[in-house]
């Protein structure tokens, strides 16, 4: 009987007006019979036909060229065998996985559930500076990550290994069940983020200023500030509002 498995995933696109995928990564982590999770070797990365020509600017980032993507397939026919293999998962993974689930559908994925490590990093690490996966990579300093496989960074399959790594360490602590429960909800920020506040811890803000923060466009601030206003039994009517380009810590 194949073990419990959730596969990390990492895209790169090609930056251009359509910003198609041009490369995906995997990397997959298991939970032994001992109840404890792991990394396995199944990992891998396959180029993708974009359709059109990948931007200069995205290409000094990840160093794929359009050579590199000619006679490559296309998403549509690429994603299924990666998003679904045969043996299953019990969740897809990666870091900031909204941008990932924006390509991988739930017609391409099987409707695979997907744990965002970034929204868990906030949970369960919120002491660190900062949550980008390569930071989180050098301040946690996870075990038994092999410095070479997890470069060059912005590549699929690097990006994957080192997200596993982040992965199997809060599978470790808390249940899948958990894990995919703070992915479902908006980022819980451990810090305002910015303005006048910036920096300071959501308990350190005053009432007028957090709830005003309550009011933000941005949907993660939103959520924490509320959080916050709900710990101190004073969380006001706040009309919704569209989510804005999340901001980055």
């Amino acid at each position: 009987m194949p073990l419990p498995r959730v596969r990390v995933i990492d895209l790169e696109t090609a930056g251009t007006a359509s910003h198609e995928v041009c490369e995906i990564g995997w990397q997959d982590v298991v939970q032994g019979d001992d109840g404890r999770w792991a990394l396995t070797k199944e990992r891998g990365a396959k180029f993708v036909n974009p359709g059109g020509p990948i931007s200069p600017q995205t290409m000094a980032v990840h160093h794929i060229r359009d050579e590199d993507v000619v006679g490559a397939g296309f998403w549509k026919d690429v994603a299924p065998g990666v998003l679904r293999p045969d043996d299953g998962v019990l969740a897809l993974a990666a870091h900031r996985a909204a941008f990932e689930q924006r390509f991988c559908t739930p017609r391409l994925s099987g409707g695979a559930a997907w744990i965002c490590t970034w929204k868990c990093a906030l949970r369960l690490w919120p002491q660190l500076p900062s949550f980008s996966n390569q930071m989180l990579r050098y301040t946690r300093k996870p075990e038994g990550l092999d410095h070479a496989i997890g470069l060059p960074a912005h590549r699929a399959m690097p990006d994957a290994y080192v997200t596993a790594h982040h992965l199997r360490d809060m599978l470790n602590a808390v249940s899948v069940e958990q894990l995919l429960a703070w992915s479902r909800e908006p980022g819980l920020l451990p810090r305002v983020p910015s303005g006048a506040e910036r920096g300071k811890p959501w308990s350190d803000v005053g009432n007028e200023a957090l709830q005003a923060l309550a009011r933000d466009r941005d949907l993660d601030v939103r959520f924490s500030a509320e959080t916050e206003l709900r710990r101190r039994n004073q969380l006001p009517s706040v009309a919704a509002t569209p989510p804005a380009q999340q901001r980055l810590l």
